[in-house]
């Protein structure tokens, strides 16, 4: 998942112009998978970053994250985590400087998201395409606070069990609308040109 050796002098840009970076995202542990490609420009800075991935992945955003880079961990410090470096120093372009960069993207502490993030591309932005884009995905992401890997796998079973005991009590919950597998690759785009 990581890069053995990054270092926090690691944390360059290697290109000297504009440039867009290429993502992929998966959801682990989850089948079937979840997963997005995306393309957002290099600069853009961690805090606004994560804010990027929880809305392409489908998460609400309250709750904590954490990226993982080799041995290190990078978010908001506080008094109980002196050793997270503070994500808001730091841009996408430092911590994935090339292509094949990897990291792990945690959300959720108490439900585990854990995510593998990967660079497949970093090129010059194409001045006909407004950034960032969502080019492909699949399925939606679990709801918010259903329990983690586990919780999610007993929620999908039960919602399609009409004769399971909890199958009303649980489609209450996830709502009517709920589809596990689908996914609008225009509307994600949407949505992620709003992040702020």
């Amino acid at each position: 998942m990581t890069e053995p050796g990054l270092a926090p002098e690691a944390f360059r840009p290697l290109l000297g112009g504009p440039s867009v970076h290429a993502l992929r995202i998966e959801l682990l542990d989850v089948e079937p998978m979840v997963w997005r490609r995306f393309v957002v420009p290099s600069d853009t800075k961690l805090p606004k970053f994560n804010r990027m991935l929880e809305t392409v992945m489908g998460w609400e955003g309250y709750h904590l994250h954490m990226f993982e880079v080799a041995d290190l961990r990078i978010g908001r410090p506080d008094e109980f985590s002196a050793d997270i470096i503070d994500e808001r120093q730091l841009k996408l372009e430092q911590l994935l400087p090339r292509v094949g960069s990897r990291l792990q993207w945690s959300y959720g502490f108490g439900d585990g998201w854990e995510h593998a993030v990967a660079v497949e591309a970093i090129e010059a932005p194409s001045p006909d395409v407004r950034y960032p884009i969502c080019a492909a995905g699949e399925r939606a992401c679990p709801p918010e606070d259903c329990g983690g890997v586990w919780g999610y796998e007993h929620l999908r079973a039960v919602v399609v069990d009409p004769a399971h005991p909890e199958h009303e009590h649980l489609r209450d919950w996830v709502g009517t609308g709920f589809d596990p597998d689908a996914f609008d690759q225009m509307a994600m785009t949407a949505r992620l040109r709003r992040v702020r």
